[in-house]
This record gives C-alpha cells, structure tokens and sequence, in this order.
C-alpha cells in the first residue's frame, strides 16, 4: 500500500468518527492555540455581507460556521463533513451557541457537492482539503456551486520549506505533531497528520490547481512562517 493511498485511508470520515470527541482539543493543543485566530483572519478576508449563503466544507465539529456568525450574524451556513461523528459534535456546539436557525449541517463529500449551480456566495474550508482523495474535483465542485463574482477561502496546513524557521517547523510536524496527536486523541491513527501535511503539494503548487479548476484569481496568506496558508480564490 502506498503512502498516499494510507493517507486517504487515515483521512476517512470514519476516522474523524472515532477522534470526534476529542477533535477541537487536539487542535487547540496541536496549533499552540494559533489555529482561532487563522479561522477568524480567514472569516474576515470573505467580506461578507448580509444575506450571504456560505459552504463551509469539511465543517468538523463546526468552529468555522460559529466563527462566521460572530462576524457576520446576517448570513445562513451549510457545513458539510463525511464524518456523521463530527457533525454531532457540531450539532451540539451550534445548539448551545444558539445559531441552529442560521446553521445547517449535512454529511457529504466535497467531491460530489448536493447542490445546485452557483447556490452560494462564499466557501470556506479550513484543515479539510489535504484530506479529500481527488482534491481537483473538489475545486471544481466549489467552483461549480459559487455564484459569478463569488470567492473561497481555503486554509490548509503546509510544510515550510525556506526560511530560517522552516528548519523548526519541520521538528513540529514530524516529531511533535504525531506524538501529540497519540497521546491527546487517543488514536495512533492520527499520526496521519504527519504524512498527510508532508504529501500536500507547495503553496504556489495548490494555487496553480485552484486556477485549472476555474478559479480566475488566487491569493496567498502564510501563517506561523508557513506552517499554515491561506488561499483565497474568486470566480469570475
């Protein structure tokens, strides 16, 4: 079996199901807390206005829709995840937060998106593309839902590889990240964040695939000397 293959397998919904519970608090801890303030950065580059319909995709436990509202209380959210486990923690936080009439929740596959030609104003997808098989078909489904003159925004966790910092960022991710990851989620399984960060393509890399799937501009934001990126993308 091959690595990439492993990764796919390792990023499955099902995996997500047995992390579920412990899923914010990894993050929090894996990110040194960092991983908030990338979500709201990222909120705040959509500008959005109200009325707004945004896709959140690969919405987790649903800290990206909860983030949007407190931006922009006037938009609706559909979060969508493989994970029927994370979404019932999603459903919960999004419950006690009281947003469930502005948050929709569905399980599905970015691949494959149930919905129709240019049925929103925004995406957003934060951690989640590294994890989808075929991610090329992932942006044209995003592509293929947002209206004329729409954007995404996607966040996404990358490997340094220049900078006097990369050297460090490097020992996280192979040496802390996968320690941590163990010992907090209580699943060795997510030791696949390792390998799934190591085999993401290069910043300029994933932006050159967001223009062939249809994105006519695409932007680029580092985070934590690169550790993590920003990339917006408009529609024409």
């Amino acid at each position: 079996m091959t690595e990439v293959t492993t990764a796919k397998v390792d990023g499955s919904g099902a995996m997500f199901d047995r992390i579920a519970r412990r899923y914010d608090r990894l993050n929090r801890v894996l990110s040194v807390g960092m991983d908030k303030g990338w979500r709201r950065h990222t909120v705040r580059a959509l500008e959005l206005q109200p009325g707004h319909r945004v896709l959140d995709l690969a919405t987790g436990t649903a800290d990206l829709p909860l983030e949007i509202l407190r931006q922009a209380p006037e938009v609706t959210v559909t979060g969508l995840d493989p994970s029927a486990g994370m979404l019932e923690v999603g459903r919960e936080k999004v419950a006690a937060a009281g947003q469930a009439a502005r948050v929709t929740l569905v399980e599905g596959d970015a691949q494959a998106l149930p919905f129709e030609a240019a049925s929103f104003d925004r995406i957003t997808m934060a951690f989640g593309i590294r994890n989808v098989p075929d991610r090329a078909q992932a942006l044209r489904e995003m592509v293929r839902v947002l209206a004329p003159g729409s954007r995404a925004g996607i966040l996404e966790l990358s490997e340094p590889r220049t900078g006097f910092m990369a050297p460090f960022a490097r020992i996280h991710i192979h040496h802390v990240v996968p320690l941590i990851g163990a010992v907090v989620s209580g699943s060795k399984e997510y030791r696949y964040l390792q390998t799934s960060i190591q085999a993401f393509p290069p910043p300029d890399a994933f932006a050159d695939l967001m223009r062939e799937a249809g994105f006519a501009k695409v932007a680029l934001t580092p985070f934590a000397f690169g550790a993590c990126v920003l990339y917006l993308g408009e529609v024409a």
